[in-house]
C-alpha cells in the first residue's frame, strides 16, 4: 500500500472539543477505550459529540478482556463501526462478535520474538490486526517495537501499525514495504495529556502522510 493510502486512526480521544476538532482533519478512524484501568478511558457522554461524526469517519470501541456480551452491548449503545480487542481474546470470542457484522480488529504486542504463526488461529474471525509495542500497560505505552520483525508477516490480513509513533517517523513510515500494512494508529506521542490530542502535531502529521 502506498504511504498516501493508509488509514489514519486516531485512539484514545477523551473530550469533546477535542474530538470535534479531531474530525475537521478527516481521520479514518476514532477510538474510544472502554478499559476503566486506562487514563483515557472515555467517561464523555456519547450524544454530545455522536452527531457530527462524518460518515467517513468510523467510531472504535477498544476492550480489554471483555466479554463478548459486553462488547456487543456497548457496541449497539453507542453505534460502534469497528471494535479493538487489545487484550487476550480467544479466536472463538472474535468468531462471535464478528458474527453480529461488527469489524473486528485483533491486537497483539509485539516483541523481537513474536511468534506470528500464533495469529493463524485468529485470521478467519478477523477484518484486521493491530500490532503495538509490548510494555507495562496493554496499550498506550509510547514506545516503539522494531518494525523490521513485521517482515515475517505473511498472513493475508491486512493490519495497522501502532506503538510510539510520532512527527519523526513520516520518511521512516513512507518507505516502509509491507504490503499488508493498512493503516496507522496514533496515541500518546501527540497528547497533550492522556486523552487530550495536540491537534496541530496531529495536523502536521495527517498532512504529510497524506501529501
Amino acid at each position: 500500500m502506498s504511504e498516501n493510502s493508509l488509514k489514519i486512526k486516531v485512539c484514545g480521544m477523551k473530550y469533546s472539543e477535542n474530538i470535534e476538532e479531531l474530525l475537521l482533519l478527516r481521520p479514518d478512524y476514532v477510538g474510544f477505550i472502554f478499559y476503566e484501568k486506562s487514563p483515557r478511558f472515555i467517561t464523555t457522554q456519547w450524544a454530545v459529540f455522536a452527531s457530527v461524526f462524518p460518515k467517513t469517519t468510523r467510531k472504535v470501541g477498544v476492550f480489554v478482556d471483555e466479554t463478548a456480551e459486553g462488547v456487543l452491548q456497548k457496541a449497539t449503545e453507542l453505534g460502534l463501526d469497528m471494535v479493538q480487542l487489545h487484550g487476550h481474546e480467544s479466536p472463538e470470542l472474535c468468531m462471535e462478535v464478528r458474527e453480529t457484522g461488527l469489524t473486528v480488529m485483533k491486537a497483539f504486542r509485539v516483541g523481537e520474538d513474536f511468534d506470528f504463526g500464533q495469529l493463524q488461529q485468529y485470521a478467519h474471525d478477523c477484518d484486521y490486526f493491530l500490532f503495538d509495542a509490548s510494555g507495562a500497560n496493554p496499550g498506550g505505552n509510547g514506545v516503539r517495537f522494531n518494525w523490521e520483525v513485521l517482515k515475517n508477516y505473511t498472513l493475508d490480513v491486512p493490519f495497522f501499525l501502532s506503538g510510539g509513533i510520532d512527527l519523526e517517523h513520516v520518511e521512516e513510515i513512507k518507505a516502509l514495504r509491507l504490503p499488508q500494512l493498512h493503516g496507522l494508529d496514533l496515541n500518546s506521542k501527540f497528547e497533550i495529556q492522556p486523552g487530550l490530542k495536540d491537534m496541530n502535531r496531529l495536523k502536521l502529521f495527517i498532512e504529510e502522510i497524506r501529501g
